[in-house]
């Protein structure tokens, strides 16, 4: 099963190859590596601030580890050189008090002596000299020792050094990365509130009910101009209030009445009383 699907993968890879071949030709190479770039910078581009800025944290965050072992090491370091020192100053003295009993016995032979007392002991000249001898090259060994030491703590010493001064270099380093990230995440939140508000998009609210709301302030809005206008057209037919009406005339309304109708029994007297009017209907 297993070599069928490499089979099956070698295939379509070379039908690949065979087809781009064919339409591209010998640049197919230099299609191949554009498309894998555009497609490098198209990912890059698409990849969330958000996500990069913990990418970045999360790298920062793994210095961590590093920067505990560079401060072990150099504590052990520390340790090391300090030991190295006790180790010098102990050589020191050593090499001082060999230096003494060399100069003693070198002191002694310088004599002329043929026998020399040291104490309870008695020694002669050959093993006086003999002695100065070993103790000369014991004291050269230790000394060639103590110089070797002090060149070593010189180095570790250095080393330590550079040491301290490459953690400090990477600590003041976080810290500044750190600080970046910081600013970076906030200038971030303050472009995205930016646009926020802008939008008003990412805004939590219920548009339906402001929808609603506005539907029902509207309706209300409508149903008052309505009761406005209905108010205002009912003005005009209101009958006037006599106590505001002109001040009306009851005969000349009476006369003009009964001049309408053509005059009634009551008028006609007073209508006869007119000579000319006698004279027309005397006439009839």
């Amino acid at each position: 099963m297993l070599f069928k699907l490499i089979r099956m993968g070698a295939l379509v890879a070379g039908g690949a190859l065979l087809t781009g071949g064919l339409i591209f030709g010998s640049e197919l190479s230099s299609y191949v590596r554009s498309s894998a770039r555009s497609l490098r910078a198209s990912v890059r581009e698409n990849v969330p601030v958000e996500f990069e800025i913990r990418r970045a944290r999360d790298l920062l965050e793994g210095i961590g580890p590093e920067i505990h072992q560079s401060v072990r090491a150099i504590a052990e370091q520390e340790v090391e050189v300090a030991a190295l020192k006790r180790d010098i100053d102990e050589s020191r003295l050593a090499v001082a008090d060999e230096r003494a009993r060399v100069q003693k016995l070198r002191d002694a032979v310088a004599t002329g002596q043929t026998s020399f007392n040291f104490g309870d002991m008695s020694f002669t000249r050959a093993q006086i000299t003999q002695e100065l001898a070993r103790r000369f090259n014991h004291l050269k060994e230790a000394q060639k020792a103590l110089a070797t030491k002090e060149q070593l703590l010189e180095s570790r010493q250095k080393s330590l050094l550079a040491a301290q001064e490459a953690l400090e270099n990477a600590k003041s380093q976080q810290a500044a990365l750190a600080a970046q990230i910081e600013g970076l995440e906030a200038q971030h939140k303050l472009v995205l509130a930016a646009s926020q508000s802008s939008s008003g998009a990412p805004l939590q609210l219920d548009h339906s009910k402001l929808a609603q709301a506005k539907r029902v302030i509207g309706d209300i809005r409508k149903h008052l101009e309505v009761a406005e206008r209905v108010l205002a057209h009912e003005a005009k037919f209101t009958p006037e209030i006599p106590a505001l009406a002109d001040a009306i005339d009851e005969k000349d309304l009476v006369g003009q009445v009964d001049a309408h109708l053509g005059g009634g029994a009551a008028a006609r007297p007073a209508v006869a009383a007119k000579g000319p009017a006698n004279d027309d209907q005397a006439g009839h």
